[in-house]
């Protein structure tokens, strides 16, 4: 049975994750062999293979634990008792912190999903339904209540917002002037603006 922890108590997972993340994000995913990962992260193979069965399961890891973390934080948002503008507001700037958080994830990811496994590809895309669905089912509540305008339809204004947030990896800089808060600020700012009656 492999050792689940190193000397300093990081569980073999995690040190794999993060040596997988770093060469992902330094080399690609299609340039970085399986040896290269378990080499960076002071494991055997067979430490890989005991808790991912590939290295598609690596890459799927990457991106399906920044988004268990925005699904829970989405949840607790949409299910405050807030009003409806202060929680899609929360919302909307918590996913751009949290993907600027993670912007070797996000950005392996939109570069390398097309190497999923049809499977992983199709739980992916699941999953990511299920965040936008409810991202959306907030515009449409607001909509119903008359504090969001009806002249945009609900699913492009949540295309309009993500768009945003996926394109984060090609220019946010963490040695840029804005701050992740100040940057999540001004686009929760511009989809509020957008649903302004």
């Amino acid at each position: 049975m492999p050792r689940t922890t190193d000397g300093d108590g990081t569980p073999v997972p995690q040190r794999l994750l993060a040596a997988a993340t770093r060469l992902f994000a330094e080399q690609g995913y299609d340039r970085t062999s399986v040896q290269e990962i378990v080499e960076a992260a002071g494991v055997t193979k067979g430490a890989l293979y005991h808790y991912f069965g590939s290295k598609d399961d690596l890459l799927h890891e990457v991106y399906a634990r920044v988004l268990r973390l925005q699904q829970e934080r989405l949840d607790r948002y949409a299910d405050a008792d807030e009003p409806i503008e202060k929680r899609l507001r929360g919302a909307a700037a918590d996913v751009v912190v949290t993907t600027i958080e993670n912007l070797d994830d996000a950005s392996i990811f939109f570069r390398s999903m097309h190497h999923l496994g049809p499977e992983k590809n199709k739980q992916v895309r699941a999953e990511r339904r299920r965040y936008h669905e409810r991202f959306r089912a907030l515009i449409e509540e607001g909509q119903r209540e008359g504090v969001f305008s009806t002249a945009t339809p609900a699913d492009l204004v949540v295309d309009y917002h993500f768009g945003s947030v996926h394109h984060l990896s090609t220019w946010y800089r963490p040695d840029g002037p804005l701050s992740p808060q100040e940057v999540a600020g001004h686009l929760a700012d511009l989809l509020l603006r957008a649903l302004r009656p």
